[in-house]
């Protein structure tokens, strides 16, 4: 039997006791709210899963880019990195804005990732070498951690919150920041113009995608070693773990296609062709059978089947999608 059978057999059995075997349970790909950032538009559209329907259109600060939603999905804050410079935080159970957050000292903010427990909120400045801690639901900038480095793009967390890690563009570097530190501890020589990036949940290895030289590496956090095994990509656009499943689901916006890969074998199970569409953000429902990706070409969200790795339904969304979360929520206007 090959990996993809035996995955696809594991991932079905899985589903069946998380559901109790009923025909007629419902799964997390059935419900809840979808909250997608348009880059095109300035605006957040809310959709409901069940229907497919849009439930509210919310603006955002100027070139919404990456979004980061809390553990019960009620909080979502968006990244207004293309000129923006704030952060727009939304309520998803009214659905409301409930502020905007100023983050001029800061310009430039892209990555975000909340850590445990969901009061802070760690976000790239792309421009100030920073990552800044924030608490969205205070509104307020609570501490700032240097990169040193020029273009630190997106961040990682670590399972317990105590490390973060940054893909710095213009640098080629990968910096590793202590949190309760406040500071910056070490710098992984990567391939050039790294962007894509995300950390195994022990962080022992953190997994980053090179623009430049069109490799995924994966970099060994304790001893500093950069292994490079997965090549030919365009742009790997984002990186997402599912140490679970042994699966890393890999966009590729240029190529506009999508990679899945072998975690622990570190090689290519198969590729999903997306012509022309523009895969861009990723997300998962709670129970990570299922995966939402947006695609920025068609202003759709592609619903697919971990199980099968196969598109199961097309959802339309605003202009140029690209940040991305799924809500346990079921949201009425």
């Amino acid at each position: 039997m090959n990996t993809l059978r035996v995955r696809t057999a594991a991932l079905t059995l899985a589903s069946a006791l998380l559901i109790g075997g009923g025909a007629s349970a419902q799964s997390d790909a059935d419900t809840g709210t979808l909250v997608v950032l348009n880059k095109g538009g300035g605006t957040a559209t809310f959709v409901d899963v069940a229907s497919g329907e849009t439930i509210a259109t919310l603006p955002t600060g100027e070139g919404p880019h990456e979004l980061a939603m809390t553990a019960d999905g009620r909080w979502a804050v968006s990244t207004d990195y293309g000129g923006g410079n704030s952060l727009t935080v939304f309520d998803v159970q009214s659905p409301r804005v409930v502020r905007t957050i100023d983050l001029s000292a800061y310009p430039r903010p892209h990555g975000a990732h909340f850590l445990p427990g969901d009061t802070l909120l760690a976000v790239t400045s792309e421009a100030s070498r920073n990552v800044v801690l924030v608490a969205p639901m205070r509104g307020e900038i609570v501490g700032a951690i240097p990169t040193q480095a020029d273009g630190s793009h997106m961040v990682a967390v670590t399972g317990d919150g105590s490390t973060l890690y940054t893909g710095d563009i213009g640098q080629g570097t990968v910096s590793r920041l202590d949190v309760s530190r406040r500071a910056k501890v070490r710098s992984y020589d990567v391939p050039a113009q790294p962007e894509a990036i995300t950390v195994s949940r022990d962080g022992s290895q953190v997994w980053v995608g090179s623009n430049a030289e069109g490799f995924v590496s994966i970099v060994d956090t304790e001893s500093g070693a950069v292994d490079s095994p997965l090549t030919g990509f365009e742009w790997p656009y984002r990186i997402l773990i599912l140490e679970e499943h042994d699966l890393v689901v890999i966009p590729d916006l240029r190529r506009s296609e999508v990679r899945f890969v072998d975690y622990d074998g570190r090689s290519d199970i198969q590729t999903l062709a997306l012509p022309d569409e523009g895969p861009q953000g990723v997300a998962l429902t709670h129970d990570r059978q299922t995966l939402f990706l947006s695609l920025s070409r068609s202003a759709e969200v592609a619903v697919i089947d971990l199980a099968t790795l196969e598109i199961v339904r097309r959802i339309p969304v605003g202009p140029t999608p690209d940040g991305i979360g799924w809500s346990p929520l079921v949201v009425r206007r």
